[in-house]
């Protein structure tokens, strides 16, 4: 059986009703899988993810993040309707959305806020998952610093150090694991549930509805999700007064949102290499001075 064959068997089981394929659509999918809209003979219409069977588990982690997501009953997602190898290939089927880039950002940033007082009593997830294409581990724990610390920033620079970072970066990055929790004397965040990777690019709207994809979910510190909306654009003004009117920030925050966007500026080095690299060193820089933890050069 082909992976499009067994792919339209699987959804047929899923909606419990046949599904035929009258035509497919390739329409990208990044650089890290490829993508389809599948087009059935009586008119339904869904969004497929395809990759090697080794992401098969990246495709399970997205399609139980998704359904966190659905179950806040706070922001639209996409609804997963069956992963798994077909055909020698991974797969994830998605609900087909018509998504469109307009739509009010004051109802994001509203809805954002009620799915981040979404909870549970640890930090982390019940599952890893993947941020890009690089593994995110969430094993659960009780204390913040220490997730962030080791699951994240650490996490990374391992891996930077595989993928040949600079001594100094490396060297620099273990001084500020070491001064962590300066960040958070006066400051202790709730597990929240949290997108993960909240760029522009991962958002649009249906029906006028604002709609979340691509998840990296895991419960941890709702400042996390809105320091990356800052680190790439995208989101404009009405989003953030609708947040911070719903839920306003800790004051601390102007400074800790260079603390969480290192951890993907980190991830983007281990993708993509290049400049990366001086952009994580110089935010270091910055926090070690902010936690009055500098060194001659």
């Amino acid at each position: 059986m082909t992976a499009w064959a067994g792919i339209a068997d699987r959804i047929g089981q899923a909606a419990d009703s046949p599904f035929r394929i009258a035509r497919r659509d390739n329409v990208g999918g990044g650089c890290i899988n490829e993508a389809y809209v599948l087009y059935g003979t009586d008119g339904r219409r869904y969004f497929i993810k395809l990759n090697v069977v080794a992401k098969a588990a990246m495709f399970a982690a997205e399609a139980e993040g998704l359904k966190e997501i659905l179950s806040s009953h706070t922001l639209r997602a996409p609804r997963p309707i069956c992963w798994g190898e077909a055909g020698g290939q991974a797969y994830l089927a998605l609900e087909y959305l018509e998504l469109d880039s307009r739509g009010s950002g004051a109802r994001l940033g509203q809805r954002l806020a009620a799915m981040h007082r979404t909870g549970q009593p640890q930090f982390g997830w019940r599952m890893d998952n993947t941020i890009g294409d690089t593994p995110q581990p969430n094993t659960p724990c009780a204390d913040w610093v220490e997730l962030w610390r080791d699951r994240r920033l650490r996490h990374q620079l391992r891996l930077a150090a595989e993928h040949g970072a600079p001594r100094r970066l490396l060297d620099k990055g273990e001084q500020l694991m070491a001064e962590l929790a300066a960040f958070f004397t006066d400051y202790r965040p709730a597990p929240s549930l949290l997108h993960g990777d909240l760029w522009a690019g991962n958002v649009g709207f249906a029906d006028g509805e604002p709609v979340l994809f691509d998840p990296a979910v895991y419960y941890g510190d709702r400042e996390a999700d809105l320091s990356m909306t800052e680190l790439f654009g995208g989101f404009g003004s009405d989003f953030y007064a609708a947040y911070r009117e719903a839920w306003p920030l800790d004051p601390g925050y102007a400074v800790r949102k260079t603390l969480y966007n290192l951890y993907h500026i980190l991830n983007h080095f281990n993708l993509f290499g290049g400049a990366y690299a001086a952009q994580a060193e110089a935010m270091i820089e910055r926090l070690l001075a902010e936690a009055g933890q500098t060194r001659p050069r």
